[in-house]
């Protein structure tokens, strides 16, 4: 009899570039490679195939004293936003701290983006981002082409920390109906906050977010999506950093009777100044009638 389970492996390669040409400024290029996909993909490791390619390229740079900007092409339109969470997570759906949605990493190809940040003082930040299919014909803020729009406003003090996020991603897919025609948008919004101890040791820090979507699935029906996360990370366990988290297996519809549930722990150490070698477990619920995914996986980085 075969076996059900099966054990994979994938890679992820990544190098980044920058320099300066004033000392505040920066240009950044990301080159990497990587066949993780699948439930691999989880693991937070590059997945665009095993030939090297340019992942991101982008430039920041101060406006005064308070004031910074970065634009670029496939990164994240929240690039300089302060979301409030010290929570190193280790798989693609925890890591986002609960706002997953909302952080718009922009459309999956023809990603072009620019984030601002200002520094209010007396620890408040504001932010806005866009991103949109700027490498197409459909050009940007149209309506052929999709748009994300994202504002927070945070507030860091020295053991905790609150931010609250609001994002629209305007759909390009046109729906008809027998008296009008539209485009179904979508809106989130997201509170996240942290705590950590003035001494690290037993104590861990506290991380927790939460994230409601408002969905347009026509002219009078809207459908709500939530999803929420809480994790712990202890900075100095041993020699290394040790984390537990649990969330939501993705954003959820509020009238579906499944609440999907994901948990991961890992346990991050240095074996020396250019390796890091991360152990990690996770379990991601799946709908009934799917076996839960259970991945126990071990991440060893590079850094030169």
């Amino acid at each position: 009899m075969l076996s059900s389970l099966a054990v994979t492996g994938g890679y992820g390669f990544q190098i980044d570039l920058s320099t300066s040409f004033t000392g505040e400024d920066n240009f950044a290029v990301s080159l990497d490679a990587g066949n993780a996909g699948g439930v691999l993909s989880e693991a937070d490791l590059n997945s665009g195939g095993d030939g090297l390619t340019v992942d991101g390229i982008s430039y920041q740079f101060p406006i005064g004293d308070k004031t910074q900007v970065i634009v670029g092409d496939s990164i994240d339109g929240s690039s300089l936003f302060s979301t409030a969470c010290v929570y190193g997570g280790f798989t693609n759906t925890l890591d986002d701290c609960g706002n997953g949605s909302s952080a718009i990493t922009g459309p999956a190809d023809n990603n072009v983006a620019a984030s601002a940040s200002y520094d209010i003082g007396g620890g408040w930040t504001a932010a806005l981002g866009y991103a949109g299919e700027g490498s197409n014909n459909d050009g940007f803020m149209t309506k052929a082409g999709q748009d994300f729009y994202a504002g927070q406003v945070a507030y860091t003090a020295d053991s905790y920390g609150i931010s609250l996020t609001m994002a629209n991603i305007e759909s390009a897919t046109l729906t008809q109906t027998a008296v009008n025609e539209y485009y179904a948008d979508t809106t989130y919004y997201a509170v996240n906050a942290y705590w950590t101890p003035e001494e690290t040791g037993v104590v861990p820090s506290i991380s927790v977010g939460f994230e409601n979507g408002n969905v347009e699935a026509d002219e009078t029906t809207e459908t709500d999506t939530n999803q929420w996360f809480i994790g712990f990370q202890w900075d100095e366990a041993g020699a290394g950093t040790l984390g537990a988290a649990i969330g939501s297996a993705g954003a959820q519809a509020s009238d579906n009777a499944e609440d999907l549930t994901m948990y991961e722990v890992f346990y991050s150490y240095p074996l020396n100044d250019g390796m890091t070698i991360t152990p990690a477990v996770y379990v991601q619920e799946q709908a009934v009638g799917f076996d839960d995914i259970t991945g126990v996986m071990v991440k060893t980085s590079f850094s030169f």
